[in-house]
């Protein structure tokens, strides 16, 4: 493996638009009105230093221990994060770049259980949380290319999940500074629900070119474990590359509060191109798939016919909003 100090740092890459610092909206915690207001108006809530940073710590922790385990990083011992999780040069050939070990592990059901993370939440919202079982684990390494964009792809989420209203959230990990990236929004641009991306010949959205948008709407901030940013499903956001000598570690997830219309998160019991029953703690709940039913893969494309059947198969995890006995939305958790 390479010395650290021999490891290249990428400087040139195409550069992002420039960013104002995000609202923080601290203060309005526990004025339920005010926070749906700024939501709203803002598209977005960011909270600083609110969570509890043994807990953050604590599900760091299992991100260390699988770029350890992936030879990407060497182990420090008790260093510090941002020095730990520093790239050594080794090969990103077979690197998992969507985590998928942790997505086996499922660390994210340990950290929400933990009982300030679930105080906050249910604080926050007046209510206790539904965490949709729609998560992303980020480890993401230096960028290799010097001459890609520094913007991974303007998207909303509310074209690819609609029916669920989630809310986006985003736990950064370890600080994230503009070099390492992470997340930019544009803000007041979600209170309409205009769908801004271009639609490809099949129907499909493609990314959103950052030319649709005014230059001074992009937010972001220097973030640190204990913050938390929750979007609107049709906030414009992007990730931005990593240029740093580290690796940028963060949980996407996605929350509501009980009292919403939560969608029903279980298994496929069976699954035709006009049906699907799904099985949960309940029991198992018959629903219609028509034409319009927005049955997707884990790319975000609508599926349709045999597609379904070759994609869903009995046993599947599924995620399923519904209109009485009609499927509004079919996806799967990661």
């Amino acid at each position: 493996m390479a010395e650290v100090a021999d490891v290249e740092r990428i400087v040139s890459p195409k550069a992002a638009p420039s960013a104002r610092e995000l609202k923080t909206h601290n203060h309005l915690i526990g004025n339920l009105a005010a926070l749906d207001e700024a939501w709203e108006q803002d598209g977005y809530w960011f909270f600083r230093d609110v969570l509890d940073k043994d807990a953050v710590g604590r599900l760091r922790a299992t991100f260390v221990e699988e770029l350890e385990l992936q030879g990407v990083i060497d182990p420090v011992g008790t260093a510090p994060t941002d020095r730990s999780v520093r790239y050594n040069g080794a090969s990103l050939a077979n690197y998992p770049f969507r985590m998928e070990p942790l997505v086996v592990r499922q660390p994210w059901r340990a950290f929400v259980a933990e009982k300030p993370i679930n105080d906050f939440f249910t604080r926050l919202f007046g209510d206790e949380p539904f965490w949709v079982p729609a998560v992303e684990y980020r480890a993401t390494p230096p960028s290799q290319d010097p001459a890609r964009s520094r913007l991974d792809g303007i998207h909303q989420d509310g074209p690819y999940s609609p029916g669920i209203p989630f809310r986006i959230c985003w736990i950064p990990l370890a600080e994230i500074d503009e070099d390492i990236g992470g997340l930019m929004c544009a803000e007041g641009l979600a209170a309409d629900k205009n769908n801004f991306h271009p639609q490809d010949d099949d129907g499909s959205n493609s990314m959103i070119p950052v030319e649709k948008f005014p230059a001074d709407c992009w937010r972001r901030t220097t973030y640190q474990a204990g913050d938390v940013l929750l979007m609107n499903l049709w906030t414009p956001h992007t990730g931005l590359s990593n240029v740093s000598d580290r690796f940028r570690l963060s949980l996407d997830h996605r929350v509501m509060a009980k009292r919403d219309k939560c969608p029903i998160v279980g298994e496929v019991e069976s699954i035709a191109p006009d049906r699907v029953e799904v099985r949960d703690g309940s029991g198992v709940t018959p629903l219609r798939i028509e034409p319009d039913t927005y049955v997707r893969n884990h790319m975000g494309e609508k599926l349709s016919g045999e597609q379904i059947v070759d994609y869903y198969k009995p046993g599947s995890p599924v995620i399923i909003a519904h209109d009485d006995d009609l499927a509004t939305v079919v996806r799967p958790p990661h």
